[in-house]
């Protein structure tokens, strides 16, 4: 059994709650403590899994061009910056004053941080342990500094609408009016290059998935059978997205934190989405999201996306 020490109350809340839903859900976001954010590094380096190699050449062949529009002296925001892998990119481009990573796994960010410390000594970095899923404050360090957020990765694309333009819109508060931020957004592309970006051959997104069953059993006290359940990637063209899933593989019983559940063979949990997005469809949602596109870059085969963006306060609609 699992110790109970630490646990967060959220996670507890939205594994009991997201179990006893129909279909059943868990948000993607406990996907990351320290295996399951080590896992996603794998991830990134795996042959199908393109988004991150299209994204870092685009930022490497594109940085002048976006430290020209962005300006120096900006203290960079980084949500869900992870091993801070493509941040050193726009660090060494764009001169700024400081930079706040924002990460859910602590100790992973606070590891990153270190690394990035080394290679910047005079840049004031300044790691903030939150969900930036959820409001946040941003350090008094950086009050008064204009701000540049940094959301690689097509993260935004883990949100339904309804979500993704919330959190938008919380990213204006975080860094005030006259922010820019610049975001990653995947493309629309064929299912038979999509699937094995989520499914790869040697397993490690399965791993990925399946290591939530085993932080929840870790963290809650659960006895979840994690080999009875198996990886599920597909595609939801209506919906345009990828979509994981756990499947049962036979009838099961179990418990989490004392309380019951049941599944049937073939039954599913929902872990994540990954939405991709046509042109429009990507400047449409950051407009929803009171983000006015200025600058766009992608690749030659139109794979994914960067787009730099400016929160400018609301007009009066004509």
């Amino acid at each position: 059994m699992a110790t109970m020490l630490n646990v967060d109350p959220a996670f507890r809340a939205d594994v009991l709650t997201g179990l006893s839903l129909r279909p059943r859900a868990i948000p993607a976001r406990w996907f990351y403590d320290r295996q399951g954010s080590e896992l996603f590094e794998a991830i990134t380096r795996l042959p199908e899994y393109y988004p991150t190699r299209v994204e870092t050449a685009l930022l490497e062949r594109h940085a002048g061009e976006i430290a020209q529009l962005v300006g120096p002296g900006r203290a960079v925001v980084e949500f869900g910056s992870g091993s801070s892998t493509k941040t050193p990119h726009i660090l060494s481009a764009v001169e700024p004053a400081a930079y706040v990573p924002i990460d859910i796994s602590g100790e992973f960010l606070r590891q990153s941080a270190a690394a990035l410390a080394a290679d910047f000594p005079k840049l004031r970095i300044e790691p903030l342990e939150a969900d930036f899923t959820q409001p946040i404050q941003p350090p008094d360090s950086i009050a008064g500094l204009p701000r540049l957020g940094f959301f690689p990765g097509s993260t935004i694309g883990n949100m339904v609408a309804r979500t993704a333009v919330n959190l938008l819109r919380a990213m204006v508060e975080t860094l005030g009016i006259g922010a820019k931020l610049l975001i990653g957004m995947d493309r629309r592309k064929s299912p038979e290059v999509l699937i094995p970006a989520y499914d790869d051959a040697a397993g490690i997104t399965a791993r990925f998935n399946l290591n939530l069953l085993e932080r929840i059993n870790r963290e809650l006290d659960a006895d979840v059978p994690v080999d009875a359940f198996r990886h599920r990637a597909v595609w939801n063209d209506g919906h345009s997205r990828i979509e994981m899933h756990l499947q049962a593989m036979r009838d099961l019983r179990f418990a989490i934190d004392g309380r019951p559940f049941e599944m049937a063979a073939g039954e599913t949990i929902h872990t994540e989405n990954s939405h991709k997005y046509g042109p429009h469809d990507a400047r449409l949602l950051l407009r929803a999201g009171a983000w006015t596109p200025i600058a766009e870059w992608t690749d030659p085969q139109d794979q994914f996306a960067i787009l730099l963006c400016e929160a400018q306060a609301p007009g009066t609609a004509p």
